[in-house]
């Protein structure tokens, strides 16, 4: 995405939201730029029209004349004053709407990117997205937009008035403008990308602090700590040169335009000194353009216009970096919002059903707990199929990195109420399948059929709704014990949720928390033990009750004898049900109905 396309995107954006609230502001911001330029007009029309009558006629003649100038300033300043009120707080409004809008269709995209795309991306860099690019777009909009639009009307009002009072002095000033764009854009240009830089090292950055924070445990008992200060003085010196680099350009550029307005300045007063004197003095030139319009007021006027112009530029300057900042930001944003979402082309739902005497399946809106897929077909017709939980793998091949085989003609089957064990060396490609299962990834060849359905014809919601997963790293979320219990089926009752405790013999440990089930859980269950956290995790696949489970090496944090009280729960939790368990351990597979090992995919 181009400078400019990021740009147009983000104004359209402001506008499409905001529309009526824009135009407002956009009235208002003329009567502010209005009333900041009009002071080069008020000063020639004081000169010209009060002060030089005055010198022969006397003030008593001009002083109505010098009144209505008055007044008309005094007006004008006021709307102006008002202007600059109206969309300072509009603005303010505008920029927050719009960015709690970005941050929420952020979080959407998030939730709808593919699980590949978390496995390939620091947490740290995504993080970034929603604090330093974020930031950048809050100062654009509440700041260096209006700063701008301002300037730039202004900058209008200026050339506007100075062509009415001199087309050949404004020719001069534009030789000067000329100058200013050339610095400003090569300048400026260099100053931008420096922005955009920084912002995808401070990305990197974040990732690299965010790992070292999760990893300190590995990093203390390794003794790497002076290893990781030196990877992390690497990724920060990079972010520290692209800064460097990026404020260089942004510093040099204002100086170098003040004295490019300056020697304007000075130029222009010495040239309408000239025309003045030639105006004033009949040596034949009177009246001879440009020397004919040589008015006091108009080149007192136009010196002030210029400085004006000359300080506008700079204005615009000085916006340029915190704009290129901003469009650095935002490009990594509307990136972020572009990419490609999970596809999901899955048509077979998952309905609540009533199984009649003589097998028949009818669709129900009630909760019945009993469950079946509703296969709509090409002829309109619909079918039903009771979830019982037959999983069936077919000659499964696939890959994460085109070329480098994971699975090579896999097939398995379990049958409902089965448990299959997957074991093998690390790496082997045990958790792989229970990701297919999941679709988390979809495979290269072969087929999986779920109650003989193709589970690429199921959609994913319905599919992972009919699957409990317990993994090796437990996620738990801040909130109640009781809400990390139900997180999966949020109707639970209490009963329930007391039920899923008791089955994966936690409720004796929940009891005698602080709170009970109300004990509130942070940072990802910090003030739990390892294993009664993986004991919540438990806890929240029996509440979920679904006909099919993962355990993905689901005791692997739990000692010995906390083991053996979980196994005695697991075992009721798997009664029933299909079950793939990945374990290394011979007590946790043991039961199972078949072991499956697994060598090189």
């Amino acid at each position: 995405m181009t400078k400019k396309q990021t740009l147009m995107r983000l104004i359209k954006g402001l506008f499409e939201t905001n529309k009526k609230a824009m135009i407002i502001v956009f009235i208002s911001l003329i009567f502010s730029s209005a009333g900041i330029m009009s002071i080069s007009v008020f000063i020639q029309l004081i000169i010209d029209e009060a002060i030089m009558p005055a010198l022969t006629e006397g003030w008593s003649e001009v002083s109505s004349t010098l009144f209505t100038i008055l007044t008309f300033m005094v007006i004008l300043y006021t709307l102006s004053v008002i202007g600059t009120l109206i969309y300072t707080q509009i603005m303010a409004k505008i920029g927050q709407h719009y960015l709690d809008a970005i941050r929420k269709e952020m979080f959407e995209k998030m939730e709808s990117l593919p699980i590949g795309y978390f496995d390939q991306r620091s947490h740290g860099d995504i993080m970034s997205y929603y604090t330093n690019d974020v930031d950048t777009l809050r100062q654009f909009i509440t700041q260096s937009l209006i700063q701008f639009s301002m300037t730039l009307l202004t900058l209008i009002f200026v050339i506007g008035v100075m062509l009415y009072y001199s087309f050949f002095l404004t020719l001069f000033v534009a030789i000067g403008a000329v100058t200013m764009y050339k610095v400003t854009a090569h300048i400026g240009g260099k100053a931008s990308q420096s922005f955009k830089d920084q912002q995808y090292s401070i990305g990197r950055l974040e990732g690299y602090v965010e790992e070292m924070m999760y990893g300190q445990r590995v990093v203390k008992s390794f003794v790497r700590e002076e290893y990781a200060k030196k990877d992390f003085d690497k990724e920060n010196n990079r972010w520290f040169e692209d800064s460097k680099r990026a404020r260089h350009y942004s510093n040099i550029l204002m100086p170098i335009l003040h004295n490019i307005g300056n020697l304007m300045y000075v130029l222009l007063a010495v040239l309408g000194s000239v025309l003045i004197y030639y105006s004033v003095t009949n040596i034949g030139f009177s009246g001879i353009y440009p020397f004919s319009i040589a008015r006091v007021g108009i080149v007192v006027s136009f010196l002030s216009l210029s400085r004006q112009f000359s300080q506008n530029i700079r204005m615009i300057s000085q916006q340029a970096p915190m704009v290129g900042m901003a469009l650095g930001g935002a490009t990594r944003v509307f990136e972020f919002l572009a990419l490609e979402e999970e596809k999901d082309d899955g048509y077979v739902k998952l309905v609540n059903c009533i199984e009649h005497d003589d097998g028949s399946i009818e669709e129900t809106e009630a909760v019945t707990n009993e469950w079946a897929w509703r296969h709509p077909h090409s002829d309109g017709s619909v079918t039903y199929t009771k979830l019982r939980g037959d999983i069936v793998l077919e000659n499964v091949d696939f890959e994460y990195v085109e070329g480098t085989p994971v699975l090579k003609d896999i097939s398995i089957y379990a049958r409902p109420g089965e448990t299959i064990a997957l074991v093998g060396e690390t790496g082997a490609g045990k958790t792989t399948i229970t990701n297919l299962i999941n679709r988390f990834y979809d495979i290269r060849t072969g087929k999986i059929r779920y109650d003989g359905i193709n589970i690429k014809k199921i959609r994913k919601p319905d599919l992972r709704k009919s699957l409990g997963i317990v993994l090796q790293d437990t996620n738990l979320f801040s909130g109640t014990v009781r809400d990390n219990i139900r997180y999966a089926r949020m109707d639970a009752s209490e009963e329930d949720v007391i039920e899923a405790a008791k089955t994966a013999n936690a409720y004796e440990f929940i009891k005698h928390l602080p709170k009970g089930f109300d004990t509130e859980l942070s940072a990802n269950g910090e003030n739990l033990s390892q294993g009664q956290r993986q004991l919540i995790s438990i806890a929240r696949a029996a509440c979920a009750n679904t006909p099919v489970l993962i355990l993905d090496e689901a005791t692997s944090s739990i000692d010995t004898r906390t083991e053996a009280l979980v196994q005695k729960g697991m075992n009721q939790l798997m009664e029933g049900r299909t079950v793939f368990v990945i374990a290394h351990r011979l007590s946790t597979v043991r039961s199972s109905d078949a072991i499956m090992v697994m060598d090189h995919g």
